[in-house]
C-alpha cells in the first residue's frame, strides 16, 4: 500500500530531534515511560485499533518514514486464564507489568507497544498499558497524544484539555515616578538570581563529581535499573490538596512536595526504629532518624513556555511554544526527612525551597550544557553527565496535570490514569497526576530495595490527613484573604494586582 506524506508531515519529520531525546538513545540512558489506565467497562481490542490508526500511527515519532506502521503488531491482548488470575486481579496486573519491564521493546520497528488486560480489579474492570521508549517524547507529549485518542464522558464532542500560562508577575507600569525603587528591587532580584544559579550548579557538579546521598533502606544503587520495576498507585482528594493549597498560600506542587517529604520521613524513621529494636537499642525517643541524612530527590522541570495541555497537532507544529519531544530539565531538591511535631513544619519547609528553586537557572542551564556537550563530545558523554546525578540521589519526583474532567476512550470510561517510568538508577520513583478531581500517586519501585511501598503510599495518606487535620484545628477554612496596604504615590491601580492573582 503506498502512502502519501504531505508536505507538512515531511517537514515534522525532518526537524531534529531534541537533545534530551537524543540523550535518552543512549545505552547509558535507557529509559521507558509507563501509562496505566483502568477502564471502568471491559476494553474492545477493535476500538483501541481504530484509534490508534486514525492518532498514533500518523505521528512521526509513533511511526517509520514512507511506510505505514502496522498497529497490530504493537498491541497485544493475551489470552488469560481465568484460573491464572486468581482470586486478586490486581496482583495478576501488577505482576504482568512488572515483568514487562524485563522484556525490552523491539528496536525493529517504533519502540511503543500496548497492552489490553481484561482482567477485573479493586478499581477498574479492565487495565490498559501503555509503554514506550522515552526518546519518543516526556510525560507531558505523551499525555497530549492520549488525549488526541479521548473524549469527555459527559461530551464525547469534546476533548478536556486544561490550557495554563506560567504565573504572572507584577509588572513594573504599576509603580510609577519610583526607578530608584524598581533600580534597588531589579538589583537585589537579579544579584540573588545569580548567586542561587552558581551554587545550584556547584552543587549539580560536586552531585557528578562526588557528593552522594547518604544510604538510606530507600537507596537504590547503579544496579537497579536493570531490576524487574513494581508499580503502586494510590488515589487521594485532589480537593484536600487544594484546600492546603489555599490555606497555606503555596502552589499545588509545594504541597505535594511536603507531602512526599513527610511521608518519607514516617517510612524512614520507622524502619530505623524496627532495625534499633533488633540490634537491642531501646530508647524512649520516638525520633529513630540519624542525625545529618543527605536525601535529596531529582525533580523534573517542564521548559516549554506554555506549560499545559495542547491539541496534538498544534504540538506538531513547527516553532510551536508547546512542542512534542523532550524540552524537560531537572533540579536537585533537598529533603528535610525528620520527624516534626507540627505537620505543617513540612509544608513550609517545602514552600521555601520551591520559592528557592525557581529563582536560579538551574533547569535552563542544564538543558544548555546537555545541547552543547552533545554538540562537542556526543551522546555518549551527554548520557553520562546526565545519568550520573541520577545515580547519586535517592529519588525522583513529578508532577503533571491531567484532564479535568472524567475522559472516554472511544465509549470506555478511564478510572484512574497513573504514569510512571522504570530503567532509572533509582530504587524509588514518584509521580503525581491530577485526573477529575482526584490527585493520583504512582510508584515505581525495586522490590529488592523496598519490599513494602503500600506503606509509603499509608503514609503519604496519613501526612495529608494530619495536615488538614492541624489547619482545621487553626481554624483555616481554605480560603485566602489577602489585603494590601499600599502607597497611593507609588502604585497608582492596586486593583491590577488583584486582578493578576485572581488568574493564579
Amino acid at each position: 500500500m503506498k502512502v502519501r506524506i504531505s508536505k507538512e508531515e515531511e517537514e515534522v519529520e525532518e526537524q531534529p530531534l531534541s537533545p534530551m531525546a537524543r540523550v535518552f538513545q543512549s545505552p547509558e540512558v535507557d529509559y521507558c515511560a509507563v501509562t496505566i489506565m483502568g477502564f471502568k467497562t471491559k476494553f474492545c481490542p477493535d476500538v483501541l485499533l481504530d484509534a490508534l490508526k486514525h492518532n498514533v500511527s500518523k505521528h512521526p515519532r509513533f511511526s517509520t518514514k514512507l511506510t505505514q506502521v502496522n498497529v497490530e503488531d504493537h498491541v497485544i491482548v493475551p489470552n488469560i486464564d481465568p484460573e491464572e488470575i486468581g482470586e486478586d486481579g490486581q496482583s495478576f496486573v501488577d505482576d504482568y507489568i512488572s515483568r514487562l519491564t524485563t522484556i525490552p521493546l523491539d528496536r525493529s520497528r517504533p519502540l511503543w507497544d500496548m497492552h489490553i488486560l481484561n482482567v477485573k480489579t479493586s478499581d477498574a474492570e479492565a487495565v490498559g498499558v501503555i509503554r514506550s521508549h522515552h526518546s519518543l517524547g516526556d510525560g507531558m507529549s505523551l499525555i497530549s497524544l492520549m488525549l488526541a485518542c479521548t473524549h469527555k464522558t459527559s461530551d464525547p464532542d469534546n476533548t478536556a484539555i486544561p490550557s495554563l500560562k506560567r504565573r504572572q508577575t507584577v509588572p513594573h507600569g504599576l509603580i510609577k515616578q519610583s526607578w530608584f525603587l524598581r533600580f534597588i528591587f531589579t538589583v537585589g532580584s537579579t544579584t540573588r538570581l545569580i548567586w542561587n544559579t552558581v551554587v545550584d550548579m556547584l552543587l549539580l557538579l560536586a552531585t557528578i563529581l562526588f557528593l552522594v546521598d547518604t544510604k538510606t533502606p530507600l537507596k537504590g544503587g547503579a544496579d537497579v535499573g536493570r531490576n524487574p520495576t513494581r508499580f503502586y498507585r494510590r488515589t487521594i482528594s485532589l480537593d484536600d490538596i487544594k484546600l492546603i493549597k489555599n490555606s497555606m498560600n503555596m502552589t499545588i506542587n509545594d504541597v505535594l512536595l511536603g507531602v512526599t517529604q513527610a511521608a518519607l520521613s514516617r517510612y524512614l524513621n520507622r524502619l530505623y526504629g524496627k532495625k534499633n529494636e533488633e540490634e537491642g537499642v531501646l530508647t524512649s525517643n520516638q525520633n529513630h532518624l540519624p542525625s545529618k541524612l543527605r536525601f535529596r530527590a531529582g525533580c523534573t522541570v517542564n521548559l516549554r513556555s506554555d506549560i499545559g495541555f495542547k491539541p496534538l497537532a498544534d504540538m506538531m507544529t513547527k516553532d510551536s511554544k508547546c512542542r512534542w519531544g523532550n524540552y524537560f530539565s531537572f533540579i536537585i531538591l533537598p529533603f528535610s526527612i525528620g520527624l516534626q511535631t507540627d505537620p505543617l513544619v513540612y509544608l513550609k519547609i517545602s514552600k521555601s525551597t520551591m520559592a528557592r528553586k525557581k529563582h536560579s537557572y538551574h533547569a535552563a542551564l542544564v538543558y544548555f550544557i546537555i545541547k552543547i556537550i552533545l554538540k562537542v563530545f556526543g551522546a555518549k558523554a551527554a548520557a553520562a553527565i546526565f545519568n550520573r546525578p541520577v545515580v547519586n540521589l535517592t529519588t525522583c519526583v513529578s508532577n503533571v496535570i491531567g484532564p479535568m474532567e472524567e475522559i472516554s476512550f472511544r465509549g470506555h470510561p478511564i478510572a484512574y490514569i497513573a504514569p510512571s517510568n522504570y530503567g532509572q538508577s533509582q530504587a524509588l520513583l514518584v509521580h503525581y497526576m491530577s485526573y477529575a478531581g482526584k490527585m493520583i500517586i504512582s510508584m515505581a519501585v525495586d522490590p529488592t530495595v523496598i519490599p513494602d511501598p503500600h506503606k509509603i503510599c499509608d503514609d503519604m495518606e496519613e501526612s495529608l490527613k494530619d495536615m488538614k487535620a492541624a489547619l482545621s484545628e487553626r481554624g483555616y477554612t481554605g480560603r485566602m484573604i489577602i489585603s494590601l496596604v499600599v502607597d497611593p504615590m507609588i502604585i497608582d491601580n492596586p486593583q491590577k494586582i488583584w486582578m493578576i492573582h485572581s488568574k493564579r
